[in-house]
């Protein structure tokens, strides 16, 4: 169960807004009307959430109780919507990087149709206005907090894609179709919304054999709050969770079924669980990050030219500079680097630990050892038990390994705006505070890897 603070720090801002005198009273006839089941043991409500509408418990829930069942038909998809038909037949035109764009098409047309039979659905969507992903933060600010944790350059490559599918698929076709699409939903800003929303809400679809069909967005899911929890499953046809939440599941009855995969208390909201995510992909995903040291699951990165910039320090003539650029494209036809990539290093271990080993090994060794080792293509060197990269043997590193890695940490400590004491100033409960809720999502983010960084430091040192 998660703890109250933890819930605490899932909170945004308020969502939702009252378009309809009373928008609950609406959903669950809609409910009704559809054949949406709904736990008689809980609610939709503002009260007692951590954020807008949520669902709480008004009776203990047991492990493996329905919550709720939702027809197929009631999810809204590109199959289901009222312009289903149009979009299967320009499939082929709809294709884009993300294969998002059915879906977005389906929810922007529904979204001003006046008579969308999701409407009551709609009517309790938090703010779109007031989504705290940092994909809508002012570039500035969004930067200044967040430089060195890998979010800000992860943002600009989604605004990047999200732009260019959207004037160059998605713009035309509603242009091309302008009896279904009014002028209010032609909008970038509008669309970049409806991506966060469909990021954190999104259900995949697929048949027995796990063939992918569709993505939904699932009527119910959008009020049961998120949470980085240590463990998940996956189970038929969704996510299943081992937090104080719910599992999905679409059985042969033709609907998708959320269950609680253990008790859930009186009184209690209820919770669903992201998954095993780092809190920069929590805050770039979803706007929002676990308070240390909750997060279990959370990472540090090191980037992959980091370690060689580090490596390079360390030669001193020109030929030295050749032969290390000699191992790194190495590395590279091993698909062990990469310009873009990342040696990601968790609390309790290193998750890219076969890359890092032998960039580590091949930019150490020495040179009569490399001309053998790539003579035989990286094959034929037996690992030894004193070159496993897990966190505990790290002190027990060949030494040029060790400090290759110091010094990777070292650049990549130089990449943050401030250093872990400023940040440890900040944590101070009275401090804290007053700081806005950006600022402390994002101080959230930065801690959490320099806490992991550091303790590298102490391994290699």
């Amino acid at each position: 169960m998660a703890t109250q603070a933890k819930r605490r720090r899932v909170a945004g801002p308020v969502g939702g807004g009252d378009a309809a005198p009373d928008p609950v009273a609406g959903f669950l006839s809609w409910c009704r009307q559809v054949g949406l089941e709904l736990s008689p043991k809980v609610s939709v409500s503002r009260q007692g959430t951590v954020a807008g509408y949520g669902m709480v418990a008004q009776e203990s829930v047991q492990p493996g109780e329905l919550l709720f069942a939702v027809p197929r038909a009631a999810l809204l998809s590109q199959h289901t919507c009222s312009i289903g038909g149009l979009l299967e037949r320009e499939r082929g035109a709809l294709q884009s990087q993300s294969g998002w764009v059915p879906l977005l098409l389906a929810l922007l047309h529904e979204l001003q149709a006046p008579a969308s039979p999701w409407s009551p659905y709609f009517a309790l969507w938090p703010e779109l206005g007031r989504l705290e992903h940092p994909m809508f933060w002012p570039e500035e600010e969004r930067r200044r907090l967040l430089q060195g944790t890998g979010v800000p350059e992860a943002v600009e490559k989604d605004l990047a894609n999200i732009r260019s599918e959207y004037y160059s698929i998605v713009l035309p076709f509603m242009e091309a179709h302008p009896d279904l699409f009014s002028p209010r939903v032609r909008s970038l800003e509008l669309y970049r919304q409806l991506v966060a929303l469909v990021m954190a809400y999104r259900i995949f679809i697929g048949t027995k054999n796990k063939t992918l069909r569709g993505i939904s967005s699932v009527p119910s899911l959008n009020y049961i709050h998120g949470e980085a929890l240590p463990k998940r499953d996956l189970i038929f046809l969704g996510l299943a969770s081992e937090g104080p939440g719910p599992s999905f599941s679409l059985p042969p009855q033709n609907c998708l079924r959320m269950v609680a995969t253990q008790l859930i208390p009186k009184g209690h909201e209820i919770f669903n669980t992201y998954g095993q995510m780092a809190n920069w992909q929590l805050i770039h995903m979803y706007g929002f990050a676990e308070p240390y040291p909750d997060n279990t699951d959370d990472t540090a990165d090191i980037q992959m030219v980091t370690v060689r910039e580090a490596a390079l320090q360390g030669t001193k003539v020109e030929a030295e500079r050749l032969l290390l650029y000699e191992r790194w494209d190495f590395l590279c036809k091993l698909e062990m680097v990469g310009e873009e990539g990342a040696f990601v290093i968790g609390r309790e271990e290193v998750l890219t630990e076969e890359e890092l080993t032998t960039t580590l090994k091949v930019l150490c060794m020495p040179a009569e050892e490399f001309r053998e080792f790539k003579d035989q293509d990286g094959w034929g060197d037996n690992k030894r038990e004193e070159d496993s990269l897990t966190i505990t043997n790290i002190p027990k590193l060949k030494a040029s390994w060790r400090q290759l890695l110091r010094d990777s940490v070292l650049l990549t400590l130089q990449t943050y705006a401030t250093d872990l004491k400023s940040e440890q100033d900040l944590l101070s409960n009275e401090v804290y505070t007053r700081l806005s809720w950006r600022e402390q999502q994002a101080l959230q983010v930065r801690y959490g890897q320099k806490m992991i960084l550091h303790q590298l430091l102490e391994l290699t040192s």
